[in-house]
């Protein structure tokens, strides 16, 4: 890939590339909240791809549209299909998207402008570096609906404190934009007007370092600071996929898609 200017549109994945390099890729499915379905699971796995392929690329930046960040997977698509293999599957797709962040040669910064639950509490996660808006939330709050979060709190776990992990887990509480900061799963966190001017602040402190040093160190610090992630991610997909078949995660999310109580069997 040339230096030339990207400018996309891929399943709810905007996907554009300025003249210095770097890669901005806005999840754009307002409706859902930016929930990650199947195919926007797969667009932004092929965004990630297509950075990859730049040897001019330098960061991305990791936004979305509307009012929300990311709700997390579509529960609706979800519950549509109550089949384990189904789960399985999918729970394996998002892993290798959120693995993808983590091998691409170049940072990814997630640029969270509001709520990010659940799946898209994990995709901030395991960003390289967030900045936060101030009115921003973050929870793991699948357990609202008798779905432990598992997949998410593999890269929740390796940000924060365990025990601060497994609160949030557990509770399905959520932290404030200054909570997460003070956490460590946000290293900025500004107010919302002036969210953009704060994400190119640290966009341009990358770009001003060396593109090899940088490639060289994310690989590094990755490799020496995680042990067994791919064992860890095979094994919460698992849980988390034999979990949603289980009657009790059924019954919590089709109350979730019907806006009442659950009645847990």
């Amino acid at each position: 890939m040339t230096n030339e200017l990207i400018s996309s549109t891929d399943q709810g994945v905007l996907h554009h590339r300025d003249a210095r390099g770097v890669h901005t890729l806005t999840l754009n499915s307002p409706a859902t909240f930016n929930a990650l379905s199947e195919s926007v699971l797969a667009a932004l796995h092929h965004a990630l791809q297509r950075v990859v392929e730049d040897d001019m690329g330098r960061i991305v930046v990791l936004a979305a549209a509307g009012k929300a960040f990311c709700a997390g997977h579509n529960l609706k698509e979800m519950r549509a299909q109550p089949e384990l293999a189904y789960y399985q599957n999918l729970f394996a797709q998002c892993t290798r998207m959120m693995l993808a962040i983590q091998n691409l040669p170049v940072p990814v910064i997630a640029r969270v402008q509001g709520i990010a639950t659940a799946a898209g509490c994990q995709l901030v996660a395991q960003c390289d570096l967030a900045v936060a808006a101030d009115t921003a939330l973050f929870g793991v709050n699948g357990i609202d609906v008798g779905l432990f979060c598992a997949t998410p709190s593999v890269p929740l776990s390796r940000n924060i404190g365990a025990k601060q992990a497994m609160e949030m887990l557990l509770t399905g509480d959520f932290l404030t934009a200054n909570q997460a900061q003070a956490q460590g799963l946000v290293n900025r966190v500004t107010v919302a007007a002036e969210l953009d001017e704060e994400v190119e602040r640290l966009v341009a402190a990358v770009l001003s370092k060396p593109r090899e040093a940088v490639r060289m160190g994310k690989a590094l610090f990755y490799k020496q600071r995680e042990m067994g992630i791919e064992a860890a991610y095979q094994l919460a997909g698992q849980t988390m996929a034999c979990n949603m078949v289980h009657p009790v995660a059924q019954e919590g999310v089709q109350a979730f898609i019907e806006k009442r109580a659950p009645q847990w069997p």
